[in-house]
């Protein structure tokens, strides 16, 4: 099977009267009508001209009908462009200007370009069009090849112009097998997604190992903290973000109890504390599993099911993946050092959106692609990350490492979570910031006091900063280079 809506039809046909996606404001959907849904919107699509490689862009917020499009997408063989639900109409500008797309599904009908409207609730002319379709039509499948692309996911965009990475149907597929297998998916597993799905995590990781196996998804909008502890009894996976572990400690109806029939919490796109691995091992008996992954791999390593999960590191590369710690030549270096992950396998996307300079940056002439991403991994083989190699600090001509200063700052009593960046100081180079949410305000010199018998001097930080929260992304990693942006005349001269 070469286009990968081949191998979750199959799927879905098995338990075509199975619940496929639990609702909380709506009727339920089985496999039968998501299947229905599917074949619906794959005609409109072939209706409205689509053809096998033109791209179909959605911005629109997370709903039955909204993964019913995406996978529509891959059965007639064209290329999902998901769109944040957050971006402006000028930053829309420029991705339909970029991935010239055949088709643009959005909340409103868009100008320069064929398009159909979809709302949350399930409404708009998609729905409309799709309607008119009868609804025992069984669309063909289109044939497509294991190289050929399946999706354009752009990328954060936290350095420049966001970048389109391609991602085949064989990056899918490989990577969704690997996952469902190396974190035992179950036939009677339900996961609890809350997670937006115009993103990897939600979509490619998620999704698919409920998809893959034709096992229920509670499928919320969004993330609330008190919607998702009253799901928990009813899931056995919930995949997550950091700050839905850190939300939900907050709520005094986290028990052992609640979480008796989840056998997995998993953990990714930005770091975990190792605070909020202990605490949520002694609220529920339970050790979070992290793992580790990106736009353009969907899923490089992961703690083990089976075996230690050990906090500050996200685990090993997967079986089918390789990764090595490499100097800036791509040498790797002696294990226990710190360098740069680099990753290969059948996870790895075939390359940037019209960007052919670009990639060769990026992907080696040996299949490796250079993430990015600053780590270590040790004798046994698990990886751990130090941080993102734009957020390395040199200070005085010494490397300083942000994760390294912040699991210090995280401990201390009065913090509750930090980031440390560099900016411009005329002596250093670059000096050390620590930008500190805290229950009350502590300066370096208190800060520095507390960590001198931890950290060389030259780590430890010249200013601290208190905010109220942290910017972050929808994902929630911390953008680190808006607090650059911001501080940046910190140490400007008068």
């Amino acid at each position: 099977m070469t286009n990968f809506y081949q191998s979750l039809q199959a799927a879905f046909e098995s338990r075509l009267d199975a619940p496929a996606l639990i609702l909380k404001d709506r009727p339920d959907w089985n496999y039968r009508q998501l299947v229905t849904a599917v074949d619906r919107f794959a005609q409109v699509l072939l209706d409205s001209g689509v053809n096998p490689a033109d791209r179909v862009m959605a911005q629109v917020e997370k709903s039955p009908e909204n993964l019913a499009l995406y996978l529509a997408t891959l059965k007639v063989g064209a290329v999902y462009v998901p769109l944040n639900t957050a971006y402006t109409v000028a930053e829309l500008d420029y991705f339909v200007d970029d991935a010239q797309p055949r088709l643009f599904v959005g909340t409103d009908l868009r100008t320069g370009v064929s398009s159909f409207t979809l709302d949350a609730n399930g409404g708009g002319s998609l729905i409309e069009a799709a309607e008119q379709v009868s609804a025992s039509i069984a669309t063909p499948t289109a044939t497509r090849q294991v190289h050929d692309l399946a999706a354009i996911l752009y990328t954060s965009g936290t350095t420049g112009r966001s970048k389109g990475a391609m991602l085949t149907h064989s990056n899918l597929a490989s990577n969704a097998r690997s996952l469902s297998k190396y974190w035992g998916w179950q036939a009677d597993d339900v996961l609890l997604n809350a997670l937006p799905i115009f993103h990897v995590h939600g979509l490619f990781i998620a999704s698919h190992c409920a998809l893959l196996n034709a096992t229920p998804m509670i499928f919320h909008a969004k993330f609330v903290a008190e919607d998702v502890l009253a799901a928990l009894p009813d899931c056995t996976v919930l995949m997550g973000v950091p700050t839905f572990y850190t939300r939900l400690l907050q709520q005094p109806g986290l028990t052992r109890e609640q979480v008796r029939n989840v056998r997995v919490f998993i953990c990714g796109s930005a770091p975990l504390t190792e605070q909020t691995f202990s605490a949520w091992e002694q609220a529920t008996g339970q050790r979070i599993l992290e793992r580790y992954g990106m736009s353009e791999t969907i899923i490089n390593t992961s703690n083990p099911l089976v075996g230690d999960r050990v906090p500050g590191t996200v685990g090993f590369p997967l079986p089918d993946q390789e990764v090595r710690i490499a100097n800036s030549d791509g040498v790797e270096v002696p294990r226990g050092e710190v360098g740069t992950i680099e990753v290969r396998g059948s996870n790895v996307f075939s390359g940037y959106w019209q960007q052919p300079d670009k990639t060769a940056e990026e992907i080696r002439a040996d299949g490796f692609f250079i993430t990015g991403d600053l780590g270590t991994q040790d004798a046994e083989g698990r990886v751990a990350i130090v941080g993102r190699a734009k957020d390395l600090v040199i200070s005085g001509g010494y490397n300083v490492y942000p994760k390294e200063v912040e699991r210090l700052l995280d401990e201390l009593p009065d913090v509750v979570e930090s980031a440390v960046i560099g900016v411009p100081h005329d002596d250093f180079g670059e000096a050390v910031v620590a930008v500190l949410v805290a229950n009350k305000e502590l300066d370096v010199e208190s800060v520095n006091a507390a960590l001198a018998d931890q950290l060389a001097r030259f780590k430890q930080p010249k200013a601290v900063i208190h905010m109220d929260e942290l910017p972050r992304n929808t994902m929630g990693k911390v953008q680190k280079n808006v607090l650059r942006d911001q501080y940046k005349e910190l140490f400007a001269s008068s």
